[in-house]
This record gives structure tokens, C-alpha cells and sequence, in this order.
């Protein structure tokens, strides 16, 4: 997997060096990140080998996004409406968080959602569902694990993205099936914790936190003029089909070389059309942005490193002779899986926190998918020494026992005698 993200970034080195970007300066970043990503995927690899370790990891990742969504669905519901050190000019009403797109929050939170709910099935025990584990779920040292599953569900909601929400629903859903079917032991439990959380988290609480704007915007969605007797009733109110249109023709200009990583902002405008009156700098579908700035030879070994860490996520899901890393390949393909589907209509991507939170997830996949269940074989029991050898002991305890204490009472004695 390292070789093919350092394919990606040779490809890239030859555009800026042999001229083929359009752009220099931005690939020339796009370099600089795309090496960067490259030495954090090792350093995962390398220092979270341990389930200990993973888990302090996977938790972290939790903290972090359960922060933005408290940050984020305060400064909405407070009204304040701040970004980290200034107020918000943009998405008023809908949660940000310290990003300036919503789109960007809600990719974030797919991520860390998906962490969380891996953890909470990787610590879950054997023991068979009833009333006292169903209570322990809910009240137990795992409440704290739920508590922040709900936050971010809910400022999920709040971001009012169309993507982000479908994105991880569609990503639940297909791993949640794949666990349930797979898993036949205990599989009342994981349906259970699987439910609460779809039930409890999406449809009661965000019921209260703005999911009927999210499901307004959603019908409202119209990518084309409605027609009616010859007469437009309804005009569109998508552009982003138009922009993955516009960039076909970049496509077809150069489909193996690509323009160069980094330039789709300084190519777009090559082909003006009059249904896009505003400036774009991404194109709202990393798809096709990869393939206009990076070509076939660039994009493939990007799609081979994403395809390679999904097929070690449900690797880790299949097996079954370890809870912890079916728990983990579950969260890491969920995550995977989320943005994925997100992609075709954002670029988060494009976004550098949202790219290394995803290479970090993709190095989850790889641990999880070599995860082995630590031996738990029960210490031998130490034979108890004969009773003369006990008797030798005890008898050795009381003479040193003796010996210290006329030692310490010597000196005692000799300052009474003078």
C-alpha cells in the first residue's frame, strides 16, 4: 500500500518537473502533501501495532470529533455562529465547526462516527444479550462512548449536508449487514447495539436537532428545470452536475497524463458555459477531479491503495476469532465505505485534515486486518512446596526478624551504658 501511494506521488513529481502541470505551485503542494500523507500512513502502521495502543488511537479520533460537534451544534444552536478565531460569513444555521464548509464537518464526523462505532463494538463481551448487559450498554462505563456517538450524530444532523448523511447511512447499513450476516454468534446482541444506535441516535434525538430541514433539502434537490405545459415551474438548484459535466472535456483533453495535481481551479475556466455563473475551485466530485489533475497513471495506484485498505477492513470483519479486530475492520470499512459514497457530490478530499484522518483510517484497516487474538491460556498452577521447606522459611523469617531488631536496639543500649 506504500508503494502505491508513493506511485501517486512519483507521477506527481514527474508533472512538476517535466512540465506537464499547468499549475507548478499547486502541484508543487499537492507534492508536499501527498508525501506527507505518505509518512503518516507508515507512522501509524509502525507505532499502533498494539491493541493498547490502537484503542488509545481510536479514542483519540472519538475525543476529536466529539469536540467539533460540541463546538460545531453550539455555535448553531447559541447563534453566536464563530469559526475557531472569527465569526462565520458563510452557512449561517448550519454546523461548521472549525471548518468553513459544512460539507467538510459532516466528512469529518463520517470518519470519527465510524471510529466510534468500531470501538464500541471491538469492547463489547461475549456474554449473551438480557437485561443486565442491555442495561450496562446504556449505564455502564460505555455510556461515556454513547454520550459522544450522539453528539456527533447530531451535529452530523445539524450540518444539514445531503452527502455527509447519506454517506453514512449508506456506509452503516452495508457493513452493519455484512457484520450481522457473518457474525452468527451472539448475533441478537450486535443487532441490538446496531438498532440503538440507528434508532436511538438518528431517529429520536436528531428528530429534535433539524433533521427535517436535512430532509427538506433533500426533496427540494433538483438537478434540472421542472417543465410543465412548456413552462419552467422549478429551476434547478444544483450546479455540481454541471461542473462534472464541464470537466468531461478536461477528461477527454488528457486522460492519462491529467492536467496536473492541484490545477483543476486554473484549467476549469477553459471551457466556459453560461449554466455556471460562479467561480469554482473544486469540482464537487473527487472522481472526477482526480482524474482531470492526476490522469489514469495517477489515479490508479490511489485507487488500488483505497481498494487494498477496504479489502483489509473486511478481511478483519469476515474473520471471527477476534472480537477487537472485527470491531475495528468494522468502523475502518464503515468510514471508508461513508466517504466514498460522500465523494461523488464534495471534495473532501481536497481538504488536508479530512485526507489525513482518512489515511489514518485506511492504516486502521491494515492493523485491523492483521489483528491475531492475544492467547489467553490459564497460568499453571505452582506446586506448593513441602512443609519442611515452609517450616525452613518461617524459621529463617524469625531469626532475621531477630537479628534486625538487636541491631537497631544495640546502639540504644550503649548510650544508656555511658
Amino acid at each position: 500500500m506504500v508503494v502505491a501511494l508513493l506511485a501517486t506521488q512519483c507521477w506527481v513529481a514527474i508533472q512538476w518537473l517535466g512540465g506537464l502541470t499547468l499549475d507548478p505551485g499547486a502541484t508543487f503542494r499537492s507534492l508536499s502533501l501527498g508525501l506527507a500523507y505518505c509518512l503518516l500512513f507508515v507512522v501509524v502502521i509502525e507505532l499502533f501495532h498494539t491493541r493498547s495502543r490502537l484503542t488509545l488511537l481510536l479514542a483519540t479520533l472519538v475525543v476529536s470529533g466529539t469536540l467539533q460537534a460540541f463546538y460545531g451544534a453550539l455555535m448553531t444552536l447559541s447563534g453566536v455562529e464563530w469559526l475557531l478565531v472569527g465569526p462565520k460569513a458563510s452557512y449561517l444555521g448550519d454546523a461548521t465547526g472549525t471548518f468553513i464548509n459544512r460539507n467538510h464537518l459532516a466528512g469529518y464526523l463520517e470518519l470519527t462516527l465510524a471510529c466510534g462505532i468500531g470501538l464500541l463494538l471491538a469492547l463489547r463481551d461475549g456474554r449473551p444479550i438480557n437485561w443486565r448487559s442491555s442495561l450496562e450498554l446504556v449505564l455502564g462505563p460505555k455510556a461515556r462512548l454513547r454520550m459522544a456517538l450522539v453528539i456527533m450524530v447530531i451535529a452530523l444532523v445539524m450540518t444539514h449536508s445531503r452527502g455527509g448523511n447519506i454517506g453514512i447511512f449508506v456506509g452503516l447499513v452495508l457493513v452493519a449487514g455484512i457484520f450481522v450476516v457473518r457474525n452468527r454468534e451472539h448475533r441478537a446482541r450486535n443487532v441490538a447495539i446496531l438498532l440503538s444506535i440507528v434508532v436511538i441516535d438518528v431517529l429520536i434525538v436528531s428528530q429534535y436537532f433539524g433533521l427535517e430541514r436535512l430532509k427538506n433539502r433533500l426533496v427540494d434537490t433538483r438537478l434540472t428545470d421542472v417543465v410543465v405545459d412548456g413552462a419552467v415551474v422549478a429551476t434547478a438548484n444544483e450546479l455540481r452536475d454541471d461542473v462534472v459535466l464541464q470537466s468531461l472535456p478536461l477528461v477527454r483533453e488528457r486522460p492519462l497524463t491529467g492536467h496536473g495535481a492541484g490545477s483543476f481551479e486554473a484549467v476549469f475556466p477553459r471551457f466556459p458555459d453560461h449554466r455556471i455563473p460562479l467561480h469554482f475551485d473544486h469540482a464537487h466530485n473527487d472522481y472526477v477531479q482526480f482524474v482531470v489533475e492526476f490522469g489514469v497513471f495517477g489515479s490508479l495506484p490511489l485507487a488500488a491503495f483505497v481498494a487494498l485498505a477496504l479489502f483489509h477492513a473486511f478481511k478483519a470483519l469476515w474473520r471471527l476469532d477476534s472480537t477487537y479486530g472485527t470491531g475495528v475492520g468494522f468502523g475502518a470499512a464503515m468510514g471508508i465505505v461513508a466517504l466514498g459514497v460522500h465523494a461523488a457530490t464534495d471534495f473532501n478530499f481536497q481538504i488536508p485534515a479530512n485526507a489525513a484522518t482518512f489515511v489514518v483510517l485506511c492504516a486502521i484497516a491494515v492493523l485491523a486486518g492483521h489483528h491475531t487474538k492475544r492467547s489467553r491460556s490459564r497460568p499453571s498452577r505452582v506446586e506448593e512446596p513441602p512443609a519442611s521447606g515452609n517450616a525452613h522459611r518461617g524459621l529463617q523469617t524469625v531469626w532475621q526478624s531477630e537479628m534486625a531488631l538487636a541491631k537497631s536496639a544495640a546502639p540504644r543500649a550503649k548510650a544508656l551504658l555511658t
